[in-house]
């Protein structure tokens, strides 16, 4: 893949799993604390490589999935607890006490994990075109099947064709996108659904005392709005932003919305000192 990224990249082995590392910025001082994100399901580093690059100002942190882009294929399989102790201690070695954490669909499924577990670790929460887990509001099913279908990953015309489908909303920088892609294993693929078979957070959410903001596309084919509008009910100190025409993938779609929203909302005042002005 070429792809010119300006990450440093490692292999770091956790808790008997080796983890392919990107980091942005960090060792380079910093007024903000490092974002750790949580991608989507099957995806690879380098397909949000983007919204890293962007936020020029502040750490960024990702990690491959095992069995999902440079991360070996996992012999025995995962789940939340797990792998939020996994990415936990991986913060601790590289230096990180506290993160702002982003996830995007099953990674937004990680991050509030990882918020509920590490609650201590965590300053703010942001969950982009994501659900509370088993209680969703299922999406389109045609593009259910088409996300369900392995050659999402490895036929470039088959991603064409059906990009509208799977993604919604406005199309531009798909080119660019399909381009940054890389199949999972089939392993890694399975192992990644399995983890989150039966999980929800919607019991605990209430006891969220983080800020929390959720992003959603109005579009969504793949998690419909009325996801975003029930984690907003459940989270106490939440806000929604809803991105018109926005589909699964706002985040590309909708780049500079995307990162003013961000910045708004990881700078903005800690609450407490909102309340005592």
């Amino acid at each position: 893949m070429s792809v010119d990224i300006t990450a440093e990249f490692s292999m770091e082995t956790v808790g008997g799993r080796t983890l392919r590392v990107a980091r942005w910025r960090w060792d380079q001082p910093s007024e903000h604390l490092p974002i750790l994100f949580f991608n989507g399901i099957g995806a690879n580093i380098e397909a949000v490589a983007p919204l890293a690059e962007a936020l020029t100002e502040r750490p960024f942190i990702m990690f491959d999935m095992p069995g999902v882009g440079g991360s070996p294929e996992p012999l025995v399989p995962y789940n939340p607890f797990t792998m939020s102790w996994i990415a936990k201690e991986l913060l601790g070695r590289l230096g990180a006490e506290q993160v702002d954490v982003m996830g995007v669909s099953w990674g937004g499924a990680m991050a509030q994990h990882f918020a509920l577990q590490h609650g201590n670790r965590v300053r703010r929460l942001v969950l982009a075109a994501t659900t509370a887990g088993m209680f969703m509001v299922p999406g389109n099913p045609a593009a259910l099947t088409k996300m369900a279908n392995p050659r999402r990953y490895v036929d470039a015309a088959f991603m064409e064709q059906h990009f509208r489908t799977l993604y919604g909303g406005l199309t531009g920088g798909k080119a660019e996108h399909i381009s940054r892609l890389t199949p999972p294993t089939p392993r890694g693929y399975v192992y990644q659904l399995l983890c989150m078979l039966g999980w929800t957070s919607a019991p605990a959410l209430p006891f969220l005392k983080k800020d929390v903001l959720i992003m959603m596309g109005d579009e969504d084919q793949i998690v419909p709005l009325t996801n975003g509008k029930i984690l907003e009910s459940l989270i106490p100190h939440s806000r929604l932003e809803i991105f018109e025409q926005g589909g699964h993938l706002f985040m590309l779609t909708h780049r500079e919305q995307t990162i003013s929203s961000l910045r708004g909302f990881l700078d903005a005042p800690d609450r407490a000192d909102r309340k005592a002005a």
